[in-house]
């Protein structure tokens, strides 16, 4: 499974040939100025939350591409009023199978709103089920108990949590995060975008390395394998 980071929130994951994009959210990105943004050709788009750096570039990438864009029953209408076509509404619980694996919504604690400040129903995070493997992408979230349920349901191999606190949870909540979800490999997300967010690359390395966690800090523009 191949895993490219492009900033912020935003992932790529490429599985048996199906490329998934999460978050869209480059070119209002100055950190992410290096990125080929015409080059970003996905088949599917999995979308978190409504807020605008989780949701800027979705429009202009699923129309280049022809990608089905999956995310809360709002977000699919606020895109295909601006003539975005393959959406597939869900809510938070709900399940799709596709022909590439099963997309799931769960619950996160946040808050959602499109950049004009309209209703953008519930955050979620994201349950993908390749083949292969099944990941979790917790979107914009704090510590909650409730992971575990997504663990015993899921049982995702590994996580992408965001680590950049103010507007998240913290290094330490993430940690107990990957602790409550099973998960002894985390990619970090939402961290250095904005100075509201800001880390210690070496602290909060040591963090999850005392907890017996790897954590991957991506740089923006690589591709890992997981």
């Amino acid at each position: 499974m191949q895993v490219t980071y492009f900033g912020h929130s935003c992932f790529q994951v490429e599985s048996a040939g199906t490329k998934i994009l999460f978050d869209p959210f480059i070119r209002p990105n100055p950190l992410a100025s290096s990125v080929k943004f015409n080059e970003i050709k996905p088949d599917v788009v999995a979308i978190s939350h409504g807020h605008a750096d989780h949701i800027m570039d979705a429009e202009d990438i699923i129309k280049a591409s022809n990608a089905t864009f999956f995310t809360n029953w709002e977000i699919v209408n606020w895109l295909q009023a601006k003539g975005c076509e393959k959406g597939h509404p869900m809510n938070t619980g709900g399940s799709v199978k596709a022909n590439w694996g099963k997309i799931s919504l769960t619950p996160a604690l946040h808050s959602s709103s499109f950049p004009d400040g309209g209703y953008a129903g519930s955050a979620n995070g994201i349950v993908i089920t390749f083949p292969e493997k099944t990941f979790y992408f917790a979107g914009d979230t704090d510590l909650f108990s409730d992971m575990t349920l997504i663990a015993d349901k899921y049982k995702p191999e590994f996580s992408f949590l965001p680590i950049g606190d103010n507007f998240t949870m913290d290094a330490e909540s993430a940690a107990a995060a990957a602790r409550l979800l099973g998960t002894s490999t985390v990619v970090g997300m939402h961290f250095d975008t904005f100075p509201y967010i800001k880390i210690d690359h070496e602290k909060t390395r040591n963090i999850f390395s005392k907890k017996g966690i790897d954590l991957i800090l991506p740089v923006i523009g690589e591709t890992f394998t997981l």
